[in-house]
């Protein structure tokens, strides 16, 4: 029995030491931060509970971690310790309790919480308010000297604002890279075929890393302060009073944190940011909660690895490692032939995840895909999980991609050597027929309920429908044919097929299901044309005079109303009287009808989509970007790019304030 313990003590610490070498010193981390805290979990767990077998060299028994090749090593003045996890508000609760324990009859002096931000530790060193040294986290006593690298960061400051300095000041925050800019350089990799960074966390490890400090100049890093390390001053009475110091010494601070009386508050504090978590213009994986007393931190101490009076509250995991267990197809109602993941089950962000889009052929290339390898899987905004990549490779044979559609059998093809998708080009191909009518019967489109997945399927089936027309010309007797249809059923089915007739233009053009053009475009479209017939005879000069219309979507319109079969769907539309001009409401607000509106950064009292739905309930146009035909920038809390390019153009920019007297 004891040898088994021992040597599941073993494989515990090589598994943790394997991944602590990929994630700290490569930068290429193989499985998600919840397995691995779970594997140091059982670690710790056994050897508390078998103490004879633990060893000084255990990864439970040091600060986890690893100095690359390349940069000098430097060692911290004061040790830069990780933090505890908690996973639920109850494990919180316990910690609290721990705390108010370690302090004997004393009561905490409240908590400053501050959002978790999923970056690159780093050290900052200050001898009279001169930046002097930089450095990584390391294995958390030492660290590599990137000073050169940090200095490129335009939120570190090289000199401390204002006139008083500590003698020597270590400043502990992170380095991490907003989401629009981590998209940014994405794209431009794909545009010059390189590798694409897995997350913001990873493309800025690795810009950290370079050693060339020019090239590292032109990544958009940024820095967030959040600790105090060694220091040499004025005494400093709480971690509230330093963070006000950081403020005025002009670094950037976490505008989120903010002072707790007790444990009731932080743990609102912690609801709150669960639910706003992607409104928020970086990655963040959680809560950092520290007592706020420097006094009480003092008494409460460290244990071996971590502080006693701070702790993590992680939000819980986005990423997860499983095994792909097939590799099936999907016909969308387009043509477009898009590979799916049929994944191992796994739960991932309190979600279980069992398959998922690869998007396409070229991506199963570059993720270099087989059938029995194990991936890790991201679920990003809380929505479509995605895989990241392999991080073993167990499948035996390389994929190759269908040659025929497995709806209709007949042949795919790869319409344009810039074109990423291949296509079934068979226009009575049932399932684009049925996809098509689903999307133009959708809530979002001409909301038709009660027509539904199962109800077009046996429609079809029986020949009733052939077009997205043939909606129109549905009768009683045709619908009492139909399984579990009965005449009230019916009768609502009819009566929801006349309503839609009543619907908006741009209802009806994003129903159309036109190639590129989502909500926001068919709403744009329909102001701009204001009826179906002008929007059709449209050309491509038109279209590129709209900021919101760009190249590829001109295109893919006036390509798709120069088809036959559109002009023969569009006159049938209209001889069953579908609705095709555009109604702009007649609330009268000046202030928005017909203008152009842009919104960057965190909106307090609304989210992004409800912002945009008032602007286009009074006439006023919504854009996904900055132009000169702007007319209002509306600025939110953690604005990125969109605010500096509107201060270019001149664009007026107001705030939140500003847009709420507009919509009064």
């Amino acid at each position: 029995m004891s040898s088994l313990i021992n040597k599941e003590i073993k494989e515990l610490r090589g598994k943790l030491r394997r991944y602590d070498y990929l994630y700290y010193v490569l930068s290429q981390p193989v499985v998600a931060d919840k397995e691995y805290d779970d594997l140091m979990r059982q670690l710790i767990a056994l050897e508390n509970k078998y103490p004879q077998y633990r060893t000084d060299d255990s990864p439970s028994q040091r600060l986890s971690g690893g100095l690359s090749a390349g940069f000098e090593t430097v060692k911290h003045q004061t040790g830069m310790f990780s933090l505890d996890n908690t996973y639920s508000l109850e494990e919180l609760q316990a910690w609290d309790k721990r705390v108010r324990k370690g302090l004997g009859s004393e009561e905490v002096i409240g908590y400053v919480v501050e959002l978790k931000i999923d970056g690159v530790s780093a050290n900052l060193t200050y001898r009279e308010g001169k930046f002097i040294l930089g450095a990584t986290r390391g294995d958390g006593s030492t660290g590599e000297n990137v000073t050169a690298n940090l200095k490129t960061i335009r939120s570190i400051p090289l000199v401390l604002l204002g006139k008083e300095h500590p003698d020597l000041i270590e400043i502990r925050g992170e380095v991490y890279m907003d989401k629009e800019d981590f998209l940014k350089i994405n794209r431009y990799r794909q545009i010059n075929t390189q590798d694409v960074f897995a997350n913001p966390r990873n493309a800025t490890s690795g810009s950290l890393k370079l050693l060339d400090s020019q090239i590292v100049a032109k990544r958009p890093l940024n820095f967030i302060a959040h600790s105090l390390g060694a220091y040499q001053g004025k005494s400093l009475d709480t971690q509230w009073e330093f963070l006000s110091l950081l403020k005025d010494w002009g670094l950037r601070l976490d505008r989120h944190s903010a002072f707790c009386k007790d444990m009731p508050a932080v743990i609102g504090y912690c609801r709150k940011w669960l639910a706003q978590r992607d409104q928020v213009g970086y990655e963040i994986d959680g809560i950092v909660v520290k007592v706020n007393s420097f006094k009480q931190q003092q008494d409460l101490g460290f244990t071996a690895k971590s502080p006693r009076w701070a702790v993590a509250y992680k939000f819980p995991a986005r990423q997860a490692t499983t095994e792909v267990l097939e590799i099936n197809v999907n016909v969308g109602r387009t043509g477009v032939i898009t590979p799916i993941a049929v994944l191992k089950p796994v739960k991932c962000s309190g979600v279980m995840i069992s398959n998922t889009t690869l998007h396409n052929f070229d991506e199963i290339e570059r993720l270099g895909l087989r059938v029995g390898d194990r991936v890790l899987i991201e679920r990003a905004g809380d929505v479509i999980p995605k895989v990241v990549k392999v991080v073993e490779q167990r499948g035996k044979q390389p994929y190759h991609k269908p040659q025929k559609c497995p709806a209709c059998q007949e042949r795919i093809v790869k319409e344009k050597a810039i074109d990423v998708a291949y296509r079934c080009i068979n226009s009575n191909c049932p399932a684009q027929l049925e996809r098509a009518l689903l999307h133009f019967a959708s809530r979002d489109a001409l909301d038709i309920e009660g027509l539904g997945e199962a109800v077009i399927a046996q429609l079809v089936k029986l020949g009733w429908l052939k077009s997205l027309a043939d909606i129109y010309k549905l009768k009683i007797n045709d619908l009492l044919e139909v399984e579990l249809f009965k005449e009230k059923k019916a009768n609502n089915l009819l009566k929801a097929i006349q309503i839609s007739k009543k619907q908006s233009l741009a209802r009806l053009i994003f129903a159309l299901g036109i190639r590129h053009v989502g909500q926001k475009a068919a709403y744009t479209l329909a102001m701009e044309f204001g009826s179906m017939g002008k929007l059709m005879r449209s050309k491509l000069g038109g279209l590129d005079r709209i900021p919101e219309i760009g190249e590829v979507m001109a295109g893919s319109i006036v390509g798709y109303f120069h088809l036959s079969q559109t002009k023969k769907l569009i006159r049938q539309l209209k001889s069953a009287q579908v609705n095709m001009r555009q109604e702009v409401s007649k609330v009268k607000i000046n202030a928005l009808t017909g203008k152009r509106i842009v919104f960057t950064g965190q909106l307090k009292g609304f989210s992004r989509s409800q912002a945009e739905g008032v602007v286009r309930q009074f006439g006023g146009i919504t854009a996904s970007s900055v132009s000169s035909k702007t007319d209002f920038l509306v600025a939110g809390e953690s604005t990125g790019t969109k605010f500096n390019k509107a201060k270019e153009l001149g664009v007026k920019i107001i705030n939140e304030k500003e847009f709420r007297e507009m919509i009064k």
